[in-house]
């Protein structure tokens, strides 16, 4: 082993900038603001690529939070080509267009919340009034006008575009897919409020969501893409449903994970990017890095550099 690189020590003061404190990180050459730097560098990387797909994937949690915010920016700007993401993701953006989340503890007593109508996600509380009653209202109405404009069968990326241009709500990520027309794939559209109110509404009209229309439409990204590269927040089906289509070209060629479970459990959560490259999922040439810790922290850093002028 070739000794070349120093542990170099970093500081902050009145003139520190995200991008002087990943330079400072990655310097530092310690635990996890190394990998945060690596990874920031690689998003910069991918980001300006021209002949790279970009896929961002996150789970519904941090659409609760104020992080919602960044998702929606990334979408605004068109830093990503297309998102896979879960049902929750819809139910929290379609439910804060509408009504407030709250702030929270996560030590609170969760049978008094459950007795007085809240929802305790994390230490961020969601009333029912904010969530599965809002929902009902707006969306019923939603789809039927979806359904009297002769749309019947659609892809979860149509079904969130029709949602969107349905929109006049400037914070909302679906709103901002609609107008750019970045599909956002849910590959398990039934698991959440909104896969429940389609379903609940498909028992009286002929309507119906067609998942084997995205996966045509994966199918003809990947395999005209030239390169591809993801930004993974979280594991679960969303991060596998990019990884695994991508193993048809080959894998990945620039991919970052960000995740806060372990490793030792075997899970998908959990595996590290390397464990992806034994699959073919990621290319073993590809620029990529897993980086530990929790999305609403580390997501704004990771990103920042992509709006550098």
């Amino acid at each position: 082993m070739k000794l070349e690189q120093k542990v170099r020590d970093y500081s902050v003061d009145s003139g520190t900038t995200i991008t002087k404190l990943l330079k400072g990180f990655e310097g530092a050459g310690g635990f996890t603001a190394k990998k945060l730097a690596v990874s920031a560098d690689i998003v910069k990387r991918m980001g300006a690529d021209p002949k790279c797909y970009k896929f961002l994937s996150f789970p519904a949690c941090i659409m609760a939070t104020g992080t919602r915010g960044v998702i929606k920016q990334l979408v605004k700007e068109k830093k990503f080509d297309a998102i896979i993401t879960t049902c929750g993701m819809l139910d929290h953006d379609l439910a804060r267009v509408w009504r407030n989340y709250y702030h929270g503890k996560f030590e609170m007593d969760d049978e008094k919340l459950f007795k007085q109508g809240i929802n305790r996600l994390g230490n961020v509380l969601v009333p029912n009034d904010s969530y599965g009653i809002i929902l009902e209202q707006k969306l019923r109405p939603m789809l039927k006008e979806i359904w009297q404009s002769g749309k019947k069968d659609l892809a979860t990326y149509e079904l969130c575009w029709e949602i969107g241009k349905r929109l006049d709500n400037k914070d909302s990520v679906l709103y901002w897919a609609a107008k750019n027309q970045i599909p956002i794939f849910i590959p398990g559209i039934t698991d959440g409020a909104v896969g429940s109110h389609v379903w609940m509404f498909s028992q009286t009209h002929d309507f119906r969501i067609n998942v084997l229309k995205d996966e045509k439409a994966l199918s003809d990204i990947i395999f005209d893409a030239k390169k591809t590269g993801a930004l993974m927040i979280g594991g679960g089906i969303s991060k596998h449903h990019v990884i695994w289509w991508n193993q048809y070209r080959g894998g990945l060629d620039y991919a970052v994970y960000v995740t806060t479970a372990p490793e030792w459990d075997g899970s998908l959560s959990g595996a590290r990017l390397r464990e992806a490259v034994s699959w073919g999922k990621v290319k073993p040439k590809a620029r990529y890095e897993t980086v530990e810790g929790d999305a609403t922290v580390l997501l704004p850093l990771l990103v920042a550099p992509l709006f550098e002028k």
